[in-house]
C-alpha cells in the first residue's frame, strides 16, 4: 500500500437476496463476513471517517494500514449481517444515512429496499459504527436549487442528530455528485468531512470535503477485494467507471447551466 494512500471501501446492501434496484451494489453477507476476515488477515486498521479526517487535519499519524468501511443509504442488512461481521473483529465503520429511507416517523418513502429503522441506527452507533449523513431524499444534489439544497442537507443534519442526541460530523453525497457549491453548502452545514465515489484512494490533498472511495459490488471476488485494499490495479480494475465519471460530470455541468434560475 502506497504510504499516505487509504482505501475508504464504500458498501450499500449486505443482502442475500437483494431486490433489482440494490443487487449490483450489494454483497452477500458470506461475502463481507469473508472480506472482513482479509482485512483482519493482513492486519489492517480500519477508521471511521471522522478518524481519518481528524488525524489528517491535525497532524496525527496514521496506523501502519489505514482502511475505512463505509455504507451508504442505510440498508436493514447492514445491522443484521454486518454489524455482526464489524463486531466480530472489533472493527469500527461508519453509516451514512439517508434520513427520508430510514423506517419510522421522517420516512418520506423511495427507498429502494428494506431499510433500517431509527432503533436500529443507534444500536449500530452503540457498537461503534460512526453515523454520517446522506441527504433527506437522496436526489442529485448538484442539480438542486439554493433552498431545496439547504433542506436537504439541514432536514438531515437535524433529524439524525435529535434521533441521535450528538452531532453528525461526516457526509456522503448521493450518487457520488458534487460541485464547489455543494461541498460549500455541506461545509457551512457544519459537516467536517465529507466523501465522495472516485474509485481511488484517498489521500490528504484531495482535501476533508473530496475523499475518495472504491466500491465493492456483489462481484467483488476474494481477489480483487484484496487488491483493492493493497491499492494494487485500482485504475485497470475501475478504468471504465472513471471514463463515464468524467463524461457525466461534463454532461450535468451544462445540464445546471442550462437550467432556469
Amino acid at each position: 500500500m502506497t504510504p499516505g494512500r487509504v482505501p475508504i471501501l464504500m458498501y450499500h446492501a449486505v443482502a442475500a437476496d437483494p431486490n433489482d434496484a440494490t443487487r449490483t451494489l450489494s454483497v452477500t453477507p458470506e461475502a463481507f463476513a469473508e472480506q472482513m476476515a482479509v482485512l483482519a488477515d493482513r492486519r489492517l486498521t480500519p477508521l471511521t471517517t471522522a478518524d481519518l479526517a481528524t488525524r489528517w487535519r491535525s497532524g496525527r499519524p496514521l496506523p501502519e494500514r489505514p482502511v475505512l468501511i463505509t455504507f451508504d443509504d442505510g440498508y436493514e442488512g447492514v445491522h443484521r449481517h454486518a454489524l455482526p461481521a464489524l463486531a466480530k473483529h472489533g472493527f469500527p465503520a461508519t453509516l451514512f444515512v439517508t434520513t427520508g429511507w430510514i423506517r419510522g416517523a421522517h420516512d418520506t418513502g423511495g427507498a429502494l429496499d428494506t431499510m433500517l429503522d431509527w432503533p436500529q441506527v443507534r444500536e449500530l452507533a452503540d457498537g461503534g459504527v460512526e453515523i454520517g449523513g446522506h441527504s433527506h431524499t437522496h436526489p442529485q444534489l448538484d442539480q438542486l436549487g439554493g433552498a431545496r439544497l439547504h433542506a436537504e442537507l439541514t432536514r438531515c443534519r437535524d433529524i439524525t442528530a435529535d434521533e441521535l442526541g450528538t452531532p453528525l460530523a461526516s457526509f456522503a453525497y448521493p450518487y457520488g455528485y458534487s460541485n464547489r457549491r455543494v461541498r460549500g453548502a455541506v461545509r457551512e452545514h457544519g459537516f467536517a468531512q465529507a466523501v465522495a465515489v472516485g474509485n481511488s484512494l484517498a489521500h490528504r490533498a484531495q482535501g476533508p470535503y473530496a475523499l475518495r472511495r472504491v466500491t465493492v459490488r456483489r462481484g467483488t471476488d476474494t481477489a480483487e477485494f484484496e487488491r483493492l485494499v493493497e491499492g494494487r490495479a485500482i485504475g485497470r480494475t475501475f478504468a471504465r467507471d472513471r471514463a463515464l465519471t468524467k463524461g457525466y460530470a461534463m454532461v450535468r455541468g451544462t445540464r445546471r447551466l442550462r437550467r432556469p434560475a
